[in-house]
């Protein structure tokens, strides 16, 4: 039977999408008008760029997690760029942003996020900002991160990333979202692309209650445990010696005798996840 004629091969289907999305959490329209007139001074034209916001003035419609996946799933951009209203382009411009893409992409195909500031590890930050007192210039760059900061974050489309459907808040999202990244084979990287940002940041109960929430999600997701599929089974930690020994048939064979022998005490069906 031949292809249907109205069926579309994924490779051929018509892009529908324009250069960047910049999406953005707005409590302040003035704030937000000036962080929007920046943008297009800064080489972001209309004709490229499309402008999507979440009106929390009145009250917190969305929060973060909610209403920057909404507009991920909502915009068009080949570049989605998710920003705090707060933050204006006086310094880089357009220009520099897509040299630095271009840089990044020549390093790393697989990267995802991109941003401004960001952590490496425990002892090392990465960021290039300037506050209304100080200015942060700590390189190198760019610099691969495993998480960044959420004044401003650029995502690449075809990476199909998001945030965490099951966390709440307006902190700790950046992070949330590089270990998604990082989940499904994508990097995040900080580039050096110097911007303005009027906030330094607000570590009040509401953030040590979101960072709370994330370590509990990935206790919780990252936990070892066996899983069944239809044809085999699989120990997943991730500790390796672990993985090896669970894995060999006498421990799978013990595991199996444990389940069996808790189904008969409780008399009922035991979920192994």
């Amino acid at each position: 039977m031949a292809v249907p004629a109205f069926a579309i091969e994924i490779d051929n289907y018509p892009s529908k999408t324009i250069t960047y999305s910049v999406c953005t959490l707005v409590s302040d329209h003035v704030e937000y008008g000036l962080m929007v007139k920046s943008f297009i001074d800064a080489g972001f034209d209309l004709s490229s760029t499309e402008f999507i916001y979440i009106d929390n003035t009145k009250s917190n419609k969305y929060d973060a997690y909610q209403g920057l996946n909404k507009s991920i799933v909502t915009s068009r951009g080949e570049y989605i760029i998710l920003c705090h209203q707060d933050i204006e382009l006086r310094f880089d411009k357009r220009d520099i942003l897509e040299e630095r893409i271009k840089e990044v992409e020549a390093l790393d195909p697989n990267w995802g996020i991109i941003s401004n500031a960001g952590g490496v590890h425990l002892k090392k930050t990465i960021e290039r900002i300037s506050h209304v007192d100080h200015e942060l210039n700590e390189g190198p760059f760019p610099c691969l991160v495993k998480s960044v900061d959420e004044n401003f974050m650029l995502i690449k489309r075809s990476s199909n990333l998001g945030f965490s459907s099951d966390l709440r808040g307006f902190h700790m999202y950046g992070t949330d979202i590089c270990i998604l990244a990082n989940i499904l084979g994508y990097n995040a990287w900080v580039i050096d692309f110097h911007l303005f940002h009027k906030s330094n940041g607000n570590m009040n109960e509401s953030f040590f209650n979101s960072r709370n929430a994330l370590i509990k999600k990935y206790n919780h997701a990252f936990r070892p445990r066996y899983i069944r599929s239809t044809c085999t089974r699989m120990f997943i930690s991730g500790n390796r010696m672990v993985v090896f020994l669970m894995n060999t048939k006498v421990m799978v064979f013990i595991y199996k005798l444990h389940l069996k022998i808790k189904r008969r005490i409780k008399g009922s069906y035991i979920f192994e996840g």
